[in-house]
């Protein structure tokens, strides 16, 4: 248990830069998404929120989606961003693609919340505190982490190609990252299920509570 301790913090310690990069990334997306809301005119608003008050008159009358489709969708959805990142961690040249990924990422999150509390006030926040955040509190660490293992592996992948200094077999290099890589896909079979089945039910009761 040390051992993986100290190890773990030596990797930490080592990619640190990396981590801080992709945390701010992250950050400036979200800041993005609550600009571009308040960048929109009253009537781009007046439509979204439109689209957004039918969604939620409809979820009280009838069930939008079962849940269990909405897991395998949420989960499908997060699988192919996954897989997306992964590979382009094994491109070498696809970290400014990763980049991009997690900005958007943060962006939809910043949007999202920044529309409903723009639109809704109190309640926009009520809303996303019990439909965004439970599964974001787990898939942001995810993603964030996700990102960084990819662009170390690009890095570490770059310089055993083209450094003439001995270093680690890269199959086992390519092993470690698969296995770290399947550790983050078995924690958001966790985030899927707490966004179909946790957060979708009591986005459920929020909305028949406020329309009712």
């Amino acid at each position: 248990m040390y051992a993986q301790q100290r190890v773990l913090k030596n990797h930490f310690t080592s990619y640190m830069n990396i981590y801080i990069f992709i945390s701010v990334l992250f950050l400036i997306g979200i800041i993005f998404g609550a600009i571009i809301v308040n960048s929109m005119n009253f009537i781009q608003k007046q439509d979204l929120y439109f689209y957004l008050n039918q969604f939620f008159q409809q979820m009280m009358n009838t069930d939008v989606v079962s849940k269990p489709t909405l897991f395998w969708d949420s989960l499908a959805y997060h699988l192919k961003y996954m897989l997306l990142i992964f590979i382009l961690g094994i491109s070498v040249i696809g970290m400014p693609i990763i980049t991009v990924l997690l900005f958007i990422k943060g962006l939809v999150v910043g949007f999202s919340v920044g529309f409903l509390v723009n639109q809704m006030g109190w309640y926009g926040l009520l809303i996303s505190s019990v439909s965004i955040a439970p599964q974001n509190l787990l898939i942001i660490p995810i993603y964030l982490i996700a990102g960084a293992l990819a662009m170390i592996f690009s890095i570490t992948l770059f310089r055993q190609l083209f450094s003439k200094r001995v270093h680690q077999p890269i199959m086992t290099i390519f092993l470690q990252y698969g296995i770290l890589f399947s550790i983050l896909i078995a924690c958001l079979v966790i985030a899927a299920f707490i966004e179909a089945f946790l957060s979708n039910q009591t986005l459920e009761w929020v909305v028949k509570w406020l329309y009712k």
